[in-house]
């Protein structure tokens, strides 16, 4: 997989996306306590600075942009100093705002943090949270409806502050019904969205739980296991064929029609006082589905950027540059088995349970995706002992591996749920278990327990073994053999390269849709 993921975000710079939302502006006024105040027990704030940064529906294509696309921003802000403050925010960062209308008697949104010596104090918010006027409506479904067929994916902000009106719900359901585009919607009422032709959603923990008429726990893995049995009510409830639930700092789960459910971790970052790490998420899902990623892949890189932004303070993106680094292996593959012990010793001293699994992983595909999600729910730490090629060529004869142990290697470094990944050369991995000495020893359905060599001497060590059940029709001698039966047939259809003509799906459908929505107005 990590070998795809560079192609992919290379491929974001091709792409054209539509943002459609409310858009704020987030203010930061930035000082230091000098006195408490004689009218009240509050303490005084000397403003030393003022940070202003696109927020809401604008932080969404800020996020588009630093990730390299070209971005349509449609929205509507007040004719007010907010107003001119965010639209300036926008151009240092590249946002276009010719789409972006001003309303004479709107107030702009806006979010106002007070801080002081790193730490907020209070957080004020003002402007228009009413539906828009039918004229400014109008205008915004006129310019939609003139972008969409120029465009690639379709993101959807909706705070329910008035932008995302009915009406112009009812009208991307019509252009996505005649031209379908990748469609990602982050919106407090998901339900509302359910007609319109939804790629995907992501809602956080707190707004699945209050979809699906839930109760909150607290607790990192029951939040987790709640979520894990409602993926298939979350997906009906809101029409998507994809449903991206994050956890705040337990990663996420993804969940999509027909396949089994796929869990990203979050990776530890200092304390901040970041916003906005869902807006990432949610621009580099919608950037990675329209580059043609499968949805694991597309989720990887969602966690990846999302986590850098998350070791950020304030209202902040992720570049290009920034998710090319957080996607690489280093630091998770381990060559000296010295410094293994070192990092498991560190490990265990903070009370970490750590699991140990071992395999060729030749091709990575869905059951190999899918066994390693569940081997790393039954600890902490998920440590990845692979064949070497030599092992590989001694198990399966001269014909394997297909790729290299280099490729292996970053491959299932990428993914989020390994910790650690580790070569051996020997036919089992009986001295990195000595090592590791884990407290979880997983293996593969197809295994018995009399029948793994490897069984006593984690018992011996302490440990348990756990045989997960195997996932049926999904291996790599099976994908080779498929690979090898297509070599006799007519030579297939290549996949469908992002076209360089985005004016590509049935442009005269969108058409139509225009002049019924515009006749539908004049009525």
């Amino acid at each position: 997989m990590n070998s795809h993921l560079p192609y992919l975000i290379d491929q974001f710079a091709r792409l054209n996306v539509i943002v459609i939302g409310d858009a704020m502006l987030d203010s930061y006024l930035e000082g230091t306590v000098s006195k408490l105040c004689r009218e009240a027990p509050v303490p005084v704030i000397a403003i030393e600075e003022r940070k202003d940064a696109p927020g809401g529906a604008a932080n969404v294509a800020a996020n588009l942009r630093s990730l390299g696309a070209r971005v349509h921003f449609l929205s509507v802000i007040g004719d007010d100093s907010e107003g001119r403050r965010l639209r300036r925010a926008m151009e240092e960062r590249g946002i276009p705002a010719e789409n972006v209308l001003v309303h004479p008697t709107r107030q702009t949104l806006a979010k106002h943090r007070v801080v002081a010596t790193a730490h907020m104090l209070v957080r004020f918010d003002q402007g228009t949270t009413t539906d828009l006027d039918d004229d400014t409506e109008q205008a915004l479904i006129d310019r939609l409806v003139a972008l969409y067929p120029r465009c690639d994916a379709v993101l959807v902000s909706d705070y329910g502050y008035g932008v995302l009106t009915p009406r112009i719900r009812r009208v991307l359901a019509d252009l996505q019904r005649f031209a379908p585009r990748i469609l990602v919607v982050d919106a407090k009422d998901l339900a509302a969205y359910r007609h319109v032709g939804i790629t995907a959603v992501k809602p956080n923990y707190g707004e699945a739980v209050r979809l699906l008429g839930l109760d909150q726990v607290e607790e990192a893995q029951a939040r987790a296991d709640m979520m894990a049995e409602q993926g298939a009510r979350v997906l009906d409830i809101t029409g998507a064929h994809i449903a991206a639930i994050t956890l705040d700092t337990d990663g996420g789960l993804i969940f999509e029609r027909g396949h089994a459910p796929y869990r990203t971790y979050a990776r530890p970052a200092p304390h901040s006082r970041a916003a906005g790490a869902g807006d990432t998420f949610a621009t580099t899902l919608l950037l990675a589905l329209a580059a043609g990623a499968q949805t694991p892949a597309a989720a990887e890189l969602a966690s990846a950027a999302a986590a850098v932004v998350v070791a950020k303070d304030g209202t902040s993106t992720c570049s290009v540059d920034e998710l090319r680094e957080a996607v690489s292996s280093v630091g998770k593959q381990i060559t000296d088995r010295a410094r293994l012990a070192s990092r498991v010793e560190y490990y265990r001293r903070q009370g970490q349970r750590i699991v140990f699994t071992n395999g060729c992983f030749d091709i990575l595909h869905r059951g190999h995706i899918t066994y390693l999600n569940r081997a790393k729910a039954l600890g902490d730490i998920l440590i990845v002992g692979m064949n070497s090629d030599d092992s590989i060529r001694r198990l399966k004869g001269e014909s394997r591996p297909i790729n290299s142990l280099d490729d292996r290697l970053q491959v299932l470094a990428a993914l989020s749920c390994v910790d650690h990944v580790v070569a051996f050369d020997e036919d089992t991995p009986t001295e990195l278990i000595r090592i590791v000495r884990p407290d979880v020893f997983v293996k593969g359905g197809d295994y018995r327990r009399e029948s793994l060599p490897e069984a006593p001497l984690v018992e011996e060590l302490g440990g348990q073994v756990h045989l997960l059940p195997y996932l049926q029709d999904r291996s790599t001698t099976g994908i080779i053999e498929r690979i090898q039966a297509a070599t006799h047939r007519p030579t297939p259809q290549p996949p469908r390269p992002i076209p360089s003509d985005p004016r590509r799906e049935r442009p005269r459908d969108v058409a139509v849709v225009a002049k019924d929505h515009t006749e539908a107005a004049a009525d």
